[in-house]
C-alpha cells in the first residue's frame, strides 16, 4: 500500500476540487476510491468543526462578558497602580 504525504494529499484534493476527481485521478495516476475517501475524509473533518448559529451567538456572549470583566480588571489595576504611584511621591 503506497502511502501519500499530507501535502499531495492537499494538492490532489484541490485539483479534484477545480476538474473532478475522474480527471484528478488519471492524471495524478491515483485509484478513484483513494481520492474519493480523501475528500470524504475533508468533508466529515468540515463538518464535525462547524458550530450552529446558536453555539456562536452563545460563544459571542461569554466572550463580550469576558471582555467587560476584563476591562474592569484592567480599570482597577490602573487606579491601583495610580495609588501606589502617588505613595511613592511622599
Amino acid at each position: 500500500m503506497k502511502r501519500y504525504d499530507q501535502n499531495f494529499k492537499d494538492e490532489a484534493l484541490k485539483l479534484s476540487d477545480d476538474i473532478g476527481v475522474k480527471k484528478a485521478c488519471e492524471q495524478l495516476n491515483l485509484n478513484y476510491g483513494t481520492l474519493s475517501g480523501w475528500r470524504k475524509q475533508r468533508s466529515q473533518k468540515n463538518k464535525a468543526g462547524k458550530k450552529s448559529g446558536d453555539e456562536i451567538q452563545d460563544e459571542i456572549a461569554m466572550l463580550k462578558k469576558e471582555n467587560e470583566e476584563l476591562k474592569s480588571a484592567n480599570e482597577i489595576l490602573k487606579d491601583a497602580l495610580g495609588f501606589f504611584a502617588a505613595d511613592r511621591k511622599k
